[in-house]
C-alpha cells in the first residue's frame, strides 16, 4: 500500500514538473525544421517571422512568435499568422507558398493563415492530411481555384472559414457532408454557383452552430429530403448577397428553434412576408433589406418577444405606418434597432416612444406624410432619428423628450420651422434638415448647447437666415457644414473663425460679397472640401498648395468675382472649378497637380491667356476639361491624347491654332466643343472610327477645309453635329442614315450629364455632377445651352463650300430638330423624304443653288416652326397648306421662279374667287332669330356653367400636363396662322373686287 502511495506521488511531481522541463528542452526538433521550411517558402516583407530560425539563440520553436505547443509533449498544436492591420499600414501580410513541411506537425489543431497575400495560388490538397485539425482559417488571403475535396478527410474539424479567397469556387459542396463535427462554416465570397446541394450538404451537419454563405452565388434552394440529420443548435445564419428566392423560408423553418440572427439582406425574396418568421421565437436579429418584398408585417411577428433588430429597408412594403408598428407590439421591451427607410410606407406619423429600448429609427424616404405629433412621450435611449426623404410637413417639435440623440436627418420634407429645443440636444453630432422649405432665422438659440456637433446641414432652404452677434464663439468644433443657398451674407461668416477642425465646407449661394477674410484661408490647413461658388466674392485667390493637406481636395470658387492670376493649387486635388471668375494669366499651374487622383478641371469663362502647357499625360483619370471662353492660344498640346479616361473636352471661344488634337485614343469621349478657335487641317476620318461614343461634336467658327469624312457616319450616338462655319468642301457623305440616335423620335434625359463619385480627404464620399454645354445656331440665333442640351438633335453644316446634291439619306433623320445647311454651294432638287423628318422644327437651306419645286412633303411637317428657302434657284407654285403659308416672305424671296402665297407672286391659271352672294331677305331672318323666345335666363345660365367646366377642363389639363400645354398652344399657333392667312385671303379678293 506504501509503495503504490509513493510511486503515485512520484507521478504526480513529474507531471507537475514536466512542462517546466520541456521549457528548458525545448521543442521537437523535426518540428522545428519543419517550421523553418515553412518559413523559407514565404515572403515575409514586414519581418513578422524574425524570431523563426536554426540559431541557437532559436532553437526552442514553442517560443516562436505565433506556435503554440502542447506543455506535456512539445508537440506543436497551434499556428496563428492571420495578418495584423494597422492604420497608415495596412496588413502586414506574408505572400509566397505553403510548404507541405506542415505535414510534420501531426499534432497540429489550429491553424490560421487569415488575411494574408498568396497571391492566385489554390489551396494545397495537403491541408487535408493535417488529420488532427479542429480550426481552419484561410479566409481572406487570395486563394484561387477549387477548394480540394481532400478537406473531407478532416473529420475533427469543428471551425471552417475560407471566406473572402473571392476566386474560389467548388463544384459542389457534398465534401462538406462529411464534416460532422463542424460547428462554424464560412465561405463567404467562395463561387458556390455550381453547388446546388449546398442545402443538403448542410442539413448533414448536426452541429453547425453558425452559418455564413454571403456572397456565394448560391444557386436557388431545391426542396429538401424529408429525412436529414439538421442541426438542432444553428442559431446564425448568413445567405446575403445571393439569388435566393423566397423558397429559402420553408428551409429555414427547419431550424425554427434555434435560430437567433438571420440575414437574407440582396437577394431576390418576392411577395408577402411569411408567417415563418412568427414561429422563430429565439430570433433577435432579422435583416431583409434590399429584396423585393411587398405587402405589411405579418400579425405573427407579435410573438417575436425577443427581437432587437428588424431591418426591412428597401424594399416594397405598402402599410399604414401606425398598423405597421401595432403588429410589433410583442416587442415593445425588446426592439432597439428598427430600419424600415426605402418602402412605400403610408399615414403620419405615429408616437413611437412606447418601444422603450428603441436606439435607431429610419423611416426615411417612404410616403410619410402630416405633421408630428403633438407631443412625444419621452424615449431616453434613441441615438439615430432618419425621417428624410418624405413629406412631413410643420415644424420640427419639442425635441428634448429624446436626450440621447446623436443623429437627426429630416431633408427632403416640407418642413417649415425648427423649434428652438434643438439647441438642448447635448450628444447631437449629426443634423441634416437640408432641401426642406424652412424659414425664418436661426439664432445662437438654435445651436447654443450642442457642444458635440460635428455635421451640420441646412442647404438648400433659401428662405433661411442666420443671425449670430459678430463675437459669438459656437460650442461644438464642426467637421463638416453645408449651408449652400441660405442667408448668410452679406459678410463672410465670423463665426467659423473658430472651426479649425473643418474638413468639409459648403456655404455656396448664400449671398456673401465680402472678401474671404485670411484667417480663413489660414484654418483651411485640414479642409477636403471648399465650396464658395456662386457668391460674389472679389479679391486675390492666395496660395493654397499648402493649405489642404488631404489626400484628395475638392475646390468650386466658380462664379464669383475673384481676380488676378491663379496661384498654385493643392497638388492632390481631385475636383477644381474656379470658372465663371476674372481670374487672368497662365495655366501653367496645372503641371504641379498630381495626376493620380485630379479628375475634374473647370477655368472656363475667365481671361486666361498663353498656352495649355505639354504636362497633360500625368492626368490619368481625368474625366472633365473645360477651357472655354478664355483667351488661350498655341497648339493643343499632343499629350492631351494621352487623357483615355477623358469623356468631356470643351476649348470652344479661345485663339488655339494648329490641326486638329490627337484625340484617336480618347475612346470615353461624349463631348468635343472646340468651337471659336483657329483650327486648320481636315478633319480626322479616325473620329468616326474611334470615338464612337459622341454625343456632342462641335467644330464650328474654325478653318477647317477638305472634305467631310465618310466615316463619321459611325457615330451612331450622335446628337448635335455642328461643322458650321469652315471651309469644307465636296459633297455631304451619303450615309446619315447610321446616325441612329438622329433617327429615333425619343429623346434622351434633358441634360447631359457626367457623374463623378470619389472620395475626398478620407471620410467624405463626394458625389459631383458636370452638365455638357455648348453652343448651337437653334432657329437663326446662336445660344449656349447645357439644360435642356440632351432634347437638342442638330445637324448643321452651313456656311461652308459644300457641293452635290442633298443626300436622300438626309430625310431618315426622322428625329432631327434642326437641320441647317444654308450659305453653301447646294445643288439640285430638295429631297421629297424631307418630309419623313417628323420633328423637325428648324429648317434653313438658303443661300444654296437649289432648284426645282418645293416638295409638297415639306407640308407635312407639323413642328416646323423655322424656315429659309431664301436665295436659290426654286420654282413653281409653294405647295398649299397652311404650315408653309405661315412663313413670312423673306423664308422664300431671292427665288424668282417661286409662285403662291404667301409670296405676292400668283401662279399661272389662278383664279379669282366669285363674290359671295347676300339674299335679300338675310337681314329679317337674322332679326327673327333675334326674337326666338329660347334666349332666356336658364339658356345664359347654362352657357356660363358650359364656359366654366369646359375653360377649366382644358386649361387645367395644360396646367398640370406640360406636354397637352405645349401640344395645346402649337396647334393653337397653327390655327392662329391659319385665321390670319385666310382673313388676308379673303380681304385681298374683296378690295381687289371692289376695285375692279
Amino acid at each position: 500500500m506504501a509503495a503504490s502511495e509513493t510511486i503515485f506521488q512520484i507521478l504526480l511531481f513529474i507531471s507537475v514538473l514536466l512542462p517546466f522541463l520541456n521549457l528548458a528542452l525545448g521543442c521537437i526538433d523535426t518540428e522545428r525544421e519543419a517550421l523553418v521550411q515553412f518559413k523559407a517558402a514565404l515572403i515575409d516583407d514586414n519581418g513578422r517571422l524574425s524570431s523563426w530560425g536554426s540559431e541557437e539563440l532559436k532553437n526552442d520553436c514553442c517560443n516562436w512568435t505565433a506556435v503554440r505547443c502542447d506543455n506535456l509533449t512539445g508537440h506543436v498544436t497551434e499556428i496563428h499568422l492571420r495578418a495584423p492591420f494597422s492604420i497608415g499600414v495596412g496588413f502586414s501580410s506574408l505572400r509566397g507558398k505553403i510548404s507541405p513541411s506542415l505535414l510534420q506537425l501531426q499534432n497540429l489543431n489550429y491553424l490560421d493563415l487569415s488575411r494574408n497575400s498568396f497571391t492566385g495560388i489554390p489551396i494545397p490538397e495537403f491541408i487535408g492530411s493535417l488529420s488532427s485539425l479542429q480550426y481552419l482559417d484561410l479566409s481572406s488571403s487570395d486563394f484561387s481555384g477549387l477548394i480540394p475535396h481532400q478537406l473531407m478527410n478532416l473529420s475533427n474539424l469543428r471551425h471552417l472559414n475560407l471566406g473572402y479567397n473571392y476566386y474560389l469556387n467548388v463544384e459542389n459542396l457534398e465534401w462538406v457532408s462529411h464534416l460532422s463535427l463542424l460547428s462554424y462554416l464560412g465561405l463567404s465570397s467562395v463561387n458556390l454557383s455550381k453547388a446546388i446541394d449546398w442545402a443538403q450538404s448542410v442539413n448533414n451537419l448536426p452541429l453547425l452552430e453558425k452559418l455564413d454563405l454571403a456572397n456565394c452565388s448560391l444557386p436557388d434552394i431545391k426542396p429538401p429530403s424529408p429525412h436529414f440529420n439538421s442541426s438542432k443548435s444553428l442559431y446564425f445564419v448568413d445567405l446575403s448577397k445571393n439569388r435566393l428566392s423566397s423558397s429559402i423560408f420553408s428551409w429555414l423553418s427547419n431550424f425554427s428553434s434555434s435560430l437567433v440572427d438571420i440575414d437574407l439582406s440582396f437577394n431576390q425574396l418576392e411577395g408577402l412576408i411569411p408567417d415563418v418568421f412568427g414561429n422563430m421565437v429565439s430570433l433577435v436579429y432579422l435583416r431583409l433589406i434590399y429584396n423585393q418584398l411587398e405587402g405589411g408585417l405579418p400579425k405573427s411577428f407579435s410573438n417575436l418577444t425577443r427581437l432587437q433588430t428588424l431591418c426591412l429597408s428597401n424594399n416594397s412594403l405598402t402599410e399604414e405606418l401606425h398598423e405597421f408598428l401595432q403588429k410589433l407590439s410583442g416587442v415593445e421591451d425588446s426592439l432597439q434597432d428598427l430600419e424600415v427607410d426605402s418602402n412605400r410606407l403610408t399615414g403620419p406619423l405615429p408616437d413611437f416612444t412606447r418601444f422603450s429600448s428603441l436606439q435607431i429609427l429610419y423611416l426615411n424616404f417612404n410616403q410619410l406624410n402630416g405633421t408630428f405629433p403633438e407631443a412625444f412621450g419621452q424615449l431616453r435611449t434613441l441615438t439615430s432619428l432618419w425621417l428624410s426623404g418624405n413629406q412631413i410637413k410643420g415644424s420640427l417639435p419639442d425635441l428634448t423628450v429624446f436626450p440621447s440623440l446623436t443623429d437627426l436627418r429630416v431633408e427632403r420634407n416640407q418642413l417649415k420651422g425648427i423649434d428652438k429645443s434643438i439647441g438642448t440636444l447635448s450628444k447631437l453630432q449629426s443634423l441634416d434638415a437640408s432641401y426642406n422649405s424652412l424659414e425664418g432665422i436661426i439664432s445662437e438659440a438654435h445651436l447654443s448647447n450642442l457642444s458635440s456637433l460635428l455635421f451640420l446641414d441646412f442647404s438648400y432652404n433659401s428662405l433661411l437666415s442666420f443671425n449670430f452677434s459678430s463675437d459669438w464663439v459656437p460650442p461644438f468644433k464642426l467637421r463638416d457644414i453645408r449651408l449652400a443657398s441660405c442667408k448668410l451674407g452679406p459678410h463672410f461668416p465670423k463665426w467659423l473663425q473658430n472651426q479649425n477642425q473643418l474638413s468639409y465646407v459648403d456655404i455656396s449661394s448664400a449671398g456673401i460679397s465680402e472678401n474671404v477674410p485670411s484667417w480663413f484661408w489660414d484654418r483651411s490647413m485640414g479642409l477636403a472640401y471648399l465650396n464658395l461658388s456662386h457668391n460674389q466674392i472679389s479679391g486675390l485667390l492666395p496660395d493654397q498648395s499648402l493649405n489642404f493637406s488631404c489626400n484628395r481636395c475638392g475646390i468650386d470658387l466658380s462664379s464669383n468675382n475673384f481676380s488676378g492670376p491663379i496661384p498654385p493649387v493643392p497638388p492632390n486635388v481631385t475636383f477644381l472649378n474656379l470658372s465663371e471668375n476674372k481670374l487672368l494669366g497662365s495655366v501653367s499651374f496645372l503641371c504641379a497637380i498630381n495626376g493620380e487622383t485630379f479628375r475634374y478641371l473647370d477655368l472656363s469663362n475667365n481671361l486666361l491667356s498663353g498656352e495649355l502647357p505639354d504636362c497633360w499625360a500625368q492626368f490619368k483619370v481625368l474625366d472633365v476639361i473645360s477651357l472655354a471662353y478664355n483667351n488661350l492660344s498655341g497648339e493643343v498640346p499632343s499629350s492631351i491624347g494621352s487623357l483615355l479616361q477623358i469623356e468631356a473636352l470643351q476649348l470652344r471661344s479661345n485663339n488655339f491654332s494648329g490641326k486638329f488634337p490627337p484625340l484617336e485614343g480618347c475612346t470615353l469621349l461624349k463631348i468635343i466643343d472646340l468651337g471659336g478657335n483657329r483650327l486648320i487641317g481636315e478633319v480626322p476620318s479616325w473620329i468616326g472610327r474611334n470615338l464612337t461614343s459622341l454625343i456632342v461634336l462641335s467644330l464650328r467658327s474654325n478653318e477647317f477645309n477638305g472634305s467631310i469624312p465618310q466615316l463619321i457616319c459611325n457615330l451612331s450616338r450622335i446628337q448635335i453635329l455642328d461643322l458650321s462655319q469652315n471651309d469644307l468642301s465636296g459633297n455631304i457623305p451619303p450615309c446619315f442614315e447610321s446616325f441612329t440616335a438622329l433617327i429615333q423620335s425619343n429623346s434622351s434625359a434633358a441634360k447631359i450629364v457626367f457623374s463623378y463619385s470619389g472620395f475626398v480627404g478620407i471620410l467624405y464620399y463626394r458625389s459631383l455632377d458636370y452638365i455638357g454645354n455648348t453652343l448651337v445656331q437653334w432657329k437663326g440665333q446662336e445660344m449656349e445651352y447645357a439644360n435642356n442640351l440632351g432634347l437638342l438633335k442638330t445637324v448643321d453644316l452651313s456656311r461652308n463650300k459644300l457641293v452635290g446634291n442633298i443626300p436622300k439619306q438626309v430625310g431618315s433623320l426622322a428625329g432631327l430638330a434642326s437641320l441647317n445647311l444654308s450659305r453653301n454651294y447646294l445643288s439640285g432638287e430638295i429631297i421629297e423624304e424631307i418630309g419623313q423628318m417628323k420633328r423637325l422644327e428648324s429648317l434653313d437651306l438658303s443661300m444654296n443653288r437649289l432648284s426645282g419645286k418645293i416638295p409638297t412633303s415639306l407640308a407635312n411637317l407639323n413642328f416646323l416652326g423655322k424656315m429659309d428657302l431664301s436665295n436659290n434657284n426654286l420654282s413653281g407654285k409653294i405647295p398649299s397648306g397652311t404650315q408653309l403659308q405661315s412663313f413670312e416672305v423673306a423664308a422664300y424671296s431671292g427665288n424668282p421662279e417661286l409662285c403662291g402665297l404667301p409670296l405676292p407672286k400668283k401662279c399661272p391659271g389662278e383664279e379669282t374667287p366669285p363674290e359671295p352672294s347676300f339674299s335679300g331677305h338675310g337681314k329679317d331672318e337674322m332679326i327673327q332669330d333675334d326674337e326666338d323666345g329660347w334666349i332666356n335666363l336658364e339658356f345664359y345660365l347654362s352657357m356660363g356653367l358650359g364656359l366654366i367646366l369646359g375653360f377649366w377642363g382644358v386649361f387645367g389639363t395644360m396646367i398640370l400636363n406640360s406636354k397637352c400645354r405645349f401640344a395645346y398652344f402649337k396647334c393653337l399657333g397653327h390655327i392662329n396662322d391659319w385665321i390670319c392667312l385666310t382673313t388676308a385671303l379673303i380681304m385681298a379678293k374683296l378690295q381687289k373686287k371692289l376695285c375692279s
